[in-house]
């Protein structure tokens, strides 16, 4: 009798610890299944040197989307033409108390610079080590932000003399990178901006980006102008107007004007926008542009 019940208890401690594995299995495989339902517009995509990809049809993005449409389209009138350093593959652009900063990306050349916006010329630079590849850039409280593209860490420098302050990290992507006052405002190629707590970097939100109800992917350098959300569109000479409230388009700026075609040949796409809202002054630039632009943004007459 004795013989029997050691053997029923063995069986009931067997019998619970598959039970226990099973639910175990369970429950990661629906944990999983919700993280991938929660966010089904994240896709990681990639965000390679346009030189090592096929280049898309010219058509500007807002071309696609809205011309038979309700979204206005708005171009840019040149007040001014600023030198720019041709080599630098501009990922980010940003004012801070009238300086101007910029993010320079490729492995083994990336930079965090100030760059007089007067006369273009490069004030300070620090070279990147070159297992990064450096996107976005923003200044908040005396503080520069970098984002790198793949490696899943951005830096944290003094803006006065560039030195490394900490590193936090990030999953996906990093591209585009802002300051509304509140959150900073991170893109990473997709159609999803990640509102951050400015201390933590931690995400408090999702704001997802449409225009006419079709998901706007590739969002890429961004700025903060007079309470919208600027986003320049990776690839294409379109930015996009967005409402902060609802991530809906509520304009596209066609850019496709200045560059001449000469200077294009020469030069990779558009990807710098900087606003300075002490003077009112937008800059626009791109990758390995000789040129910055100070414009004035204005309605599109309709041909």
């Amino acid at each position: 009798m004795k013989l029997l019940r050691t053997h029923a208890a063995k069986v009931s401690l067997s019998i619970g610890a598959v039970g226990i594995l099973l639910i175990g299995v369970l429950g990661q495989h629906i944990v999983q299944r919700c993280a991938q339902s929660s966010d089904t517009s994240y896709q990681p995509t990639h965000h390679l040197d346009s030189t090592r990809v096929t280049q898309p049809h010219p058509t500007t993005y807002h071309s696609r989307i809205s011309d038979t449409m309700s979204i206005p389209v708005y171009t840019v009138e040149v007040l001014r033409t600023i030198p720019h350093d041709a080599q630098a593959f501009t990922q980010g652009l940003a004012f801070s108390e009238g300086e101007l900063y910029e993010s320079t990306g490729q492995y083994g050349a990336s930079s965090l610079r100030k760059v007089d916006p007067e006369t273009g010329k490069v004030l300070k630079k620090l070279v990147i080590d070159e297992a990064y590849f450096a996107e976005g850039v923003v200044v908040v409280q005396g503080k520069v932000y970098q984002l790198t593209w793949q490696s899943g860490i951005g830096f944290v420098y003094d803006a006065k003399t560039f030195r490394q302050l900490r590193t936090f990290s990030y999953f996906g992507e990093g591209w585009g990178l802002t300051y509304d006052g509140e959150h900073m405002i991170m893109s990473d190629g997709t159609s999803g901006l990640r509102l951050l707590d400015p201390d933590s970097l931690m995400v408090r939100k999702m704001l997802y980006v449409t225009a006419n109800g079709v998901p706007v992917k590739n969002l890429n350098e961004l700025e903060v102008v007079k309470g919208e959300i600027w986003a320049n569109v990776w690839q294409t000479d379109s930015i996009a107007r967005i409402s902060p409230l609802t991530g809906h388009v509520i304009g596209w700026i066609d850019c496709s004007g200045l560059l001449t075609p000469e200077e294009r040949s020469r030069a990779d796409v558009l990807n710098g926008i900087a606003y300075n809202s002490a003077k009112d002054i937008i800059l626009l630039t791109g990758k390995n542009w000789s040129k910055m632009f100070e414009v004035r943004v204005k309605i599109k007459e309709k041909m």
